[in-house]
């Protein structure tokens, strides 16, 4: 009975938790949005995380998508057998990148240079009485701190996936022509013969949706941060992979949900 009880607890406990920070980042989303309407938020602090989290994320984007379109390419064409003709792997590697790894790895891009910068300069601001500060001349951190940071995630996201799919794509038929000797013509061929527009509009709507998820749980997580320097190192740590997992759930519930 003992056993079953801690079970129960720490279930209980685990619930507790996770519903403590969805409210919270419910509460943070709704604060910010109210912030923007109210017009509260600054349109140079957005234009400045824009360029923070869209320009300074871009040379790390673009060696992602390139690598992501070249080993889709090799890996499909080293697959095919005679069998099958071998135009299909445009289709591949267009719909692989664009649907998955398009947005996953610009995802992983942004939560790793921009989710985990994030955290860290506002755990920093909180342990050091900044945010406290902010309060105290009347002002709004969540206008001043959060809400730039999220809109500007919302609208800089979207916009790196597509570049991302573009560069991949394109990458993709570069490495085709001298993986398996497939020509632009054929590989475009295929990849048109099996296009579906929706597929486009579904990887935008994954960079909207994961440009809100990341830096909405960054700012959350430096606003809870606690603890002195020690407590920044471990919201951060914490930040990163509640941001990767998250990613991940959302990425698996696309599918069925948009898909099918």
């Amino acid at each position: 009975m003992g056993a079953f009880g801690g079970v129960f607890a720490a279930f209980g406990r685990a619930a507790e938790g996770t519903a403590r920070f969805v409210g919270g980042m419910a509460l943070l989303a709704t604060r910010s949005a109210r912030a923007l309407v109210t017009g509260k938020v600054a349109l140079r602090d957005i234009l400045d995380q824009m360029v923070e989290m869209g320009v300074g994320s871009l040379p790390l984007v673009l060696v992602t998508a390139i690598l992501s379109g070249i080993v889709t390419s090799q890996q499909g064409g080293y697959q095919f057998t005679s069998s099958i003709p071998l135009y299909v792997l445009g289709s591949v590697v267009t719909s692989g990148v664009i649907l998955e790894l398009g947005p996953v790895m610009t995802a992983i891009v942004v939560i790793g240079r921009v989710g985990a910068r994030i955290t860290a300069e506002l755990g920093t601001m909180k342990v050091s009485e900044q945010i406290d500060a902010l309060h105290s001349l009347g002002r709004d951190p969540v206008a001043v701190l959060a809400a730039p940071r999220v809109i500007a995630g919302l609208i800089s996201m979207p916009m790196l996936v597509g570049l991302a799919n573009f560069i991949g794509v394109l990458a993709g038929i570069v490495a085709a022509r001298f993986a398996v000797g497939l020509g632009p013509e054929s590989f475009l061929f295929g990849a048109r013969m099996f296009w579906h527009s929706w597929d486009l509009l579904y990887s935008i709507a994954k960079g909207v949706v994961f440009g809100l998820v990341i830096p909405l749980i960054s700012v959350h997580m430096g606003f809870e941060t606690r603890g002195g320097a020690e407590g920044v190192g471990r919201a951060t740590t914490s930040a990163v992979v509640m941001m990767i997992i998250t990613m991940l759930v959302l990425d698996a519930v696309f599918p069925p949900l948009f898909l099918n």
